[in-house]
């Protein structure tokens, strides 16, 4: 039986390019005396373009490889010293080593590249891509696992002296899922989520408070959740699992040392999961102190964020993305003032909002409308969205909840409507189907296309590119130090 040949480690290779994921890219030619080989793409994480270094062959496919780097050699005069001390292990903040200036410029080409390669449409000139107004501390949201196994690096390993089953409160690591890499510092939240998250962890240890297990599906504490609001409000979300009748008497003495160690929690609140995943949706919350929600503001509007709710997690970005949405769906034949629409010699039109979530979006163009008409999967989004609403005196929404292409009908267009404009964020699968079938017999004037996913969204835009021309595009990055990029694309009808 034949073994299989050792990967090679290959030394002074200069890193090319950046690639998808948050990696980056240099060709290898396979070839030696004896053969002829092929040229393989190699893609390799945190690193930086203009690197030399020795990369060690991981996985070797037919058409692409796989490395890591084991040594800088020469750095690259793009690259930067990463703030965080997690960085490389914390697959978060990939491109902490990287200006951001040149993050900007790749997210940019990469939103180019897709739409060209992929969509294959005429397009016009881009917008230069919108940079976030913080790239630290800029999230209002952080999900943090507690395990009762902490991730170790190789050398960890290798030190005797070190206590190798100890619990931890961070991130779950890829490829093993009940190990968590505990954070000490975090920097994409205002520091105080580290002062609660670590408060929380030296409370659990002192007092005796197991960590969950998640292969043994044992073990006390098992999730923390914290988020904030630009109105100075704090959100705490504790998850347990009880098991012994003591649990209940433990938990409770955890939440009164949040409660009394932090007054800036405005929102306490934890949870008996007793499911094998950490998903809150289908569970049962129960507020210990405060609200049971925080709120966030934008403009004059404000927003009710509760414990499942969804919201953009880059508060201020999030406004920015917002803005050029409104001014994408008004720009052409109707003027806005101080963000708002004059109405001068023309109608206030009629607004599909899909995929609404919490009907932000709907509610942040509301003024300009007739009526927006918002449509989401999820039913306790909705009744965010109705109540949003309320709280700010909007009386022109109206939304519904169930699958987009179940409801979004030729039916439906015809009782509630035909919109005059369309806005569409979906998630980053992209639109079904049938839901771009519809909007296409909907006929609205113009489609604002907002999009996680600039690959799917280049799809998309095929579909519609008969009927609808584009007319703008802007990306928009809403977290800095990562691969991820929004892009809103408006699009106009041909005739």
């Amino acid at each position: 039986m034949s073994r299989k040949k050792p990967l090679p480690l290959l030394t002074n290779v200069e890193i090319e390019d950046f690639a998808a994921e948050g990696k980056c890219l240099f060709h290898w030619h396979t070839g030696n005396e004896e053969s002829e080989g092929k040229n393989l793409v190699v893609f390799v994480p945190f690193c930086v373009p203009g690197d030399i270094a020795d990369i060690q062959i991981r996985r070797k496919k037919h058409s692409f490889a796989e490395g890591e780097v084991v040594r800088i050699v020469t750095p690259s005069p793009k690259r930067v010293a990463p703030k965080c001390e997690h960085f490389g292990l914390c697959g978060g903040c990939k491109w902490q080593n990287v200006p951001y200036a040149e993050q900007l410029a790749y997210k940019q080409r990469q939103v180019h590249d897709q739409l060209t390669r992929i969509g294959k449409i005429e397009l016009p000139e881009f917008h230069p891509i919108k940079g976030s107004v913080k790239t630290e501390g800029y999230r209002n949201k952080l999900d943090f696992g507690c395990a009762n196994k902490r991730w170790l690096t190789t050398e960890q390993l290798k030190d005797e002296t070190l206590v190798k089953e100890t619990p931890a409160i961070g991130f779950h690591i890829t490829g093993a899922f009940d190990k968590i890499l505990p954070i000490s510092k975090c920097w994409l939240m205002d520091d105080l989520h580290n002062e609660i998250r670590n408060g929380i962890y030296e409370y659990a240890l002192e007092n005796g408070i197991s960590f969950f297990d998640l292969r043994q599906q044992v073990g006390l504490l098992r999730d923390v959740i914290i988020r904030c609001s630009n109105g100075g409000e704090w959100m705490v979300i504790v998850q347990f699992h009880f098991e012994a009748p003591e649990d209940k008497e433990k938990a409770m003495g955890l939440l009164q040392y949040v409660a009394d160690t932090f007054p800036q929690v405005t929102s306490l609140m934890y949870l008996d999961n007793q499911k094998c995943n950490d998903t809150i949706g289908d569970q049962e919350i129960i507020t210990y102190k405060g609200n049971d929600h925080i709120f966030l503001y934008m403009e004059d509007l404000k927003f009710k964020v509760g414990p499942k709710s969804f919201y953009q997690t880059n508060t201020e970005q999030a406004y920015e993305l917002y803005k050029v949405v409104r001014e994408f769906a008004f720009n052409s034949k109707q003027s806005t003032v101080n963000g708002k629409l004059s109405t001068v010699n023309c109608k206030l039109p009629l607004i599909y909002d899909l995929y609404t979530g919490t009907g932000t979006i709907a509610n942040f163009v509301a003024k300009q409308a007739s009526k927006v008409i918002g449509i989401e999967y999820v039913p306790e989004a909705i009744e965010d969205a109705k109540i949003n609403s309320e709280i700010n005196g909007i009386g022109n929404t109206q939304f519904f909840a169930g699958d987009m292409k179940d409801i979004l009908t030729d039916d439906f267009i015809a009782e509630h409507g035909r919109p005059d404009i369309i806005i569409t964020d979906p998630p980053r699968a992209g639109m079904h189907p049938d839901v771009v079938k519809t909007i296409l017999n909907a006929k609205p004037q113009r489609i604002v296309y907002v999009s996680c996913n600039p690959a799917t969204q280049a799809r998309d835009l095929s579909l519609m590119d008969a009927d609808y021309k584009v007319a703008e595009v802007q990306p928009v990055d809403m977290f800095p130090h990562t691969p991820h990029v929004e892009n809103v694309v408006l699009l106009e009808r041909r005739s």
